[in-house]
């Protein structure tokens, strides 16, 4: 009997000390969770702040004229940028990165808000695999489909097919 006694006494002398560790522990979750909200509205506030400014660079520094072809080998390329479709965001940097690539070499490839249009974004999540920006969709004659994730790849890709020959 008396050893019953001695667990039961220690139990209720856990108790007590248990008690303070949860209460830190939950006062611990509420600043955490307090912390979360603060960092979550400072990046907001920031992104909006920023976006106007991004926008505004991207349209000071992006050539009003791309690069001169002859009449039929800029109707080749609009022709062959009819297959190409760029999933992007708008106030992405490197979205913004590959818009400017798109404008030097004076193309017409149609952009895709995976931000704001949803049918794009589960277009985008159904073929690609998954919501990564910016992204170039490539349609091959065969009918196969490419997606090209990474704005240097897809900078190097368009270099590739669309960049004049030098002289």
């Amino acid at each position: 009997m008396p050893a019953k006694a001695t667990v039961a006494r220690e139990n209720v002398r856990l108790r007590p000390h248990s008690l303070p560790l949860q209460l830190i522990h939950q006062e611990m979750s509420n600043e955490s969770r307090t912390m979360r909200v603060i960092i979550q509205y400072f990046f907001r506030t920031l992104r909006l702040v920023l976006t106007p400014l991004v926008l505004l660079n991207e349209k000071l520094s992006t050539p009003a004229q791309g690069v001169q072809r002859s009449p039929q080998a800029q109707a080749e390329a609009d022709q062959a940028c009819s297959d190409l479709a760029l999933y992007q965001f708008k106030a992405c940097p490197f979205c913004i990165k590959v818009r400017k690539e798109i404008a030097r070499l004076g193309l017409d490839i149609e952009t895709r808000d995976a931000q704001h249009d949803q049918s794009h974004r589960a277009a985008l999540e159904a073929g690609g695999g998954r919501v990564k920006v910016p992204c170039l969709l490539i349609r091959h004659q065969q009918g196969k489909e490419e997606w090209l994730y990474e704005s240097d790849a897809i900078k190097t890709w368009l270099q590739n097919r669309f960049e004049p020959a030098r002289a």
